[in-house]
């Protein structure tokens, strides 16, 4: 006899099946197109590319779990037992309706191969869920909620699955097939029942049950966190996709602040809580928690969007369903840091740091939640191009008397400019900085300018804390310096610099045609520190003998993947020993200082995110923090004050320490 299988094996009427079958994927896809119609909400301006690097991450994110892996191999593993398997299944239910449908291939030596590897993902599956309910309610893994809304899943299709086998057992206890034992879980089943007659009677109220189980499941994925399963992919496919730039002053008054991109990240979350763990903020015992923005922000979206807003019993049902969610103040997003250590270790990558700007703008453009001090920031920032000082005459004091070449002026023939930065140029902690780096400069003979009192605030501020027009105009204000004294190389101080010029401004270059847009390259100040370094243009005669530590700016580490050249030029330091905190490099802990954080009233907190770095500092055993921004310069001098560290603990600039290394400074 050969081995197959019957389809519909003793079941009667098979219509009511494909009945129900109709109506399953008629909800699944209404659900589905409700997602998509507020998916295309804010797709105006957006244009999605064929991107093979995406591809690259859904086989390696997506299909092989990467980065589900990523610090914690126990959910990796779950999480790849759990996709497979139901992947799995999926492909073999496919695959059996193909072999009915369209041609019988499912005999012989290719239905046992089948059998069995159908029985090995329905185990994967089955052990993947159990998995899953032990690490949440067993275990209790922090990071993880305890809702409803995650233990019905789960239970849901645990049950589809257990179901499924027990299906087959009946089924191989009823018919005793000689090729029994290749379905080998659905064969250890059917021992359960001695008598064929008594397996066959209970078998077709079971597989109507496993048959509705599985058809209310694919029904309820568009409404459910399981919604994940298609957007998903679609977000790890997008990560790396460009959002086109919408000047302010061209979108509508009725046009979403969110790209397209936000929504489908959104929609692509699970509340896995990743985010939770390594937010600074929340760290810091902050009233800011970066999951429960991700959801007030999707819900508030689906009521703006959905089709049915417009039915009064459709609002109430989504008033009601908010309730059981946590309560996110807007004001709250105020908080967040724009670290980005949330997307570093996001499964799906999405990017809260980006829909928190996104949220900001909204605020703003409102007027009514902005933090009072900020505001008052914004207004020097537009009055007199910089967030620090209400004047424009102190940009260039910083040099002191230094003879700084100036392109304004036409003193510069050659060389690159020197961006000092505002934070740089007019802060007195960071002023030795910018101090350092043209001595430095100088030592070396290596050609530079700067734009002395004309130059501008590269608008990184306004950015961060969604202040849109703003942020375009210090930008044409930069680029239309650059184009007129013909620079075409820019050095930063500043990481938030850097990041702006290098990742903000070609967005918005690239709506100009190609003979308008001004083209230059934005490199930061580590990195020609590292050049001179390694071809020799400055040389450390003298040993330096101290424990040093560094600590990754998040801008210029996690934003722009620059670890090494920092680290490098401490290291050619003769006799210093470098050694790190525990959290380092992409794991690097935020200062507290970026997101427009430096210029806002100090934040309802535990204690502050920048004395958390400075005591892992302590701990590592350094004597000496090495930065290579600013802000972080200046929030860790502080955090080293107030921690009452002053005395076995020094922090300084990166530039700081090399200027003192080559003896170009008294200190």
């Amino acid at each position: 006899m050969i081995p197959e299988r019957l389809n519909y094996w003793n079941i009667e009427p098979v219509w009511i099946f494909y009945v129900l079958a109709v109506l399953a994927v008629a909800v699944f896809i209404s659900g589905l197109i409700t997602h998509v119609f507020v998916w295309t909400k804010v797709i105006r301006h957006q244009t999605i590319k064929l991107s093979w690097r995406g591809i690259l991450n859904l086989f390696l994110d997506g299909l092989l779990g990467r980065r589900i892996f990523k610090g914690d191999i126990a959910a990796g593993t779950m999480h790849l037992f759990i996709m497979w398997g139901f992947l799995g299944l999926f492909a073999g239910t496919v695959l059996i309706s193909a072999d009915y449908w369209l041609y019988h291939f499912l005999k012989g030596s290719v239905y046992i191969w089948y059998s069995t590897c159908l029985e090995i993902l329905g185990l994967m599956l089955m052990v993947g869920l159990v998995w899953a309910l032990i690490r949440r309610y067993v275990q209790q893994v922090a990071r993880l909620e305890r809702r409803i809304e995650d233990f019905t899943p789960v239970v849901w299709l645990f049950s589809v699955a257990l179901s499924g086998f027990l299906v087959e057992g009946l089924r191989l206890a009823a018919q005793r097939p000689e090729w029994a034992k290749f379905s080998f879980a659905g064969y250890w089943v059917s021992l359960l029942w001695a008598r064929p007659d008594a397996a066959l009677s209970i078998y077709p109220y079971l597989w109507w049950t496993h048959a509705l189980l599985s058809l209310g499941f694919i029904a309820a994925i568009p409404f459910s966190k399981l919604f994940h399963i298609l957007a998903a992919p679609a977000s790890i496919y997008l990560e790396n996709q460009p959002v086109q730039a919408v000047p302010a002053e061209t979108r509508g008054q009725d046009e979403e602040v969110f790209s397209f991109r936000d929504i489908i990240f959104l929609d692509a979350c699970t509340r896995c809580g990743r985010c939770v763990e390594v937010c600074p903020s929340t760290g810091a015992g902050e009233p800011f928690v970066p999951r429960d923005f991700i959801v007030w922000t999707r819900n508030n979206l689906l009521m703006k969007y959905h089709p049915l807003n417009r039915f009064r019993w459709f609002v109430n049902w989504i008033n009601r369903r908010n309730t059981r969610e946590p309560v996110f103040d807007p004001q709250k997003a105020w908080y967040c840091t724009t670290c980005r250590a949330c997307l570093e270790v996001c499964p799906v990558y999405v990017a809260t740091p980006e829909a928190i700007q996104r949220a900001r703008t909204a605020l703003v453009e409102d007027g009514t939640q902005v933090p009072s001090l900020l505001i008052h920031t914004l207004e020097k920032l537009y009055k007199y191009n910089n967030p620090w000082e209400a004047s424009k005459k102190n940009r260039s004091k910083w040099s002191g008397d230094m003879e700084i070449p100036d392109f304004t002026k036409g003193e510069v023939t050659e060389g690159f400019c020197y961006f000092v930065g505002c934070t740089t140029s007019l802060d007195i902690r960071a002023q030795d900085l910018a101090r350092s780096f043209a001595r430095i400069l100088g030592h070396a003979q290596i050609p530079f300018g700067t734009l002395g009192k004309k130059e501008p605030c590269c608008g990184d501020i306004a950015r961060r804390v969604g202040e849109q027009g703003l942020f375009e105009e210090q930008m044409e204000g930069c680029l239309d310096l650059f184009e007129r004294y013909h620079i075409r190389e820019v050095v930063t101080s500043s990481p938030h610099c850097l990041h702006t010029f290098r990742n903000e401004y070609p967005a918005f270059q690239a709506l100009k045609p190609s003979g308008e847009q001004v083209v230059f390259q934005a490199r930061h100040y580590s990195q020609v520190l590292n050049e001179l370094v390694t071809e020799g243009s400055i040389r450390f005669e003298k040993p330096f003998h101290a424990k040093i530590t560094y600590h990754d700016p998040c801008y210029l580490g996690r934003y722009n993947r620059i670890f090494d050249a920092p680290r490098e030029v401490i290291r050619a330091i003769p006799g210093v020993e470098l050694v790190e905190m525990a959290h380092n490099r992409a794991d690097s802990l935020c200062c507290g200082g970026g997101g427009g954080r430096v210029w806002q009233e100090d934040l309802d907190a535990e204690i502050k995110m920048s004395e958390i770095r400075i005591r892992e500092a302590e701990a590592a055993g350094a004597e000496i923090v090495i930065t290579a921004c600013p802000l972080c310069l200046i929030m860790l001098e502080d955090a080293r004050k107030a921690a009452d560290l002053e005395d076995t603990l020094r922090v300084m600039d990166l530039n700081e320490l090399v200027a003192f290394a080559l003896d170009l400074t008294s200190e």
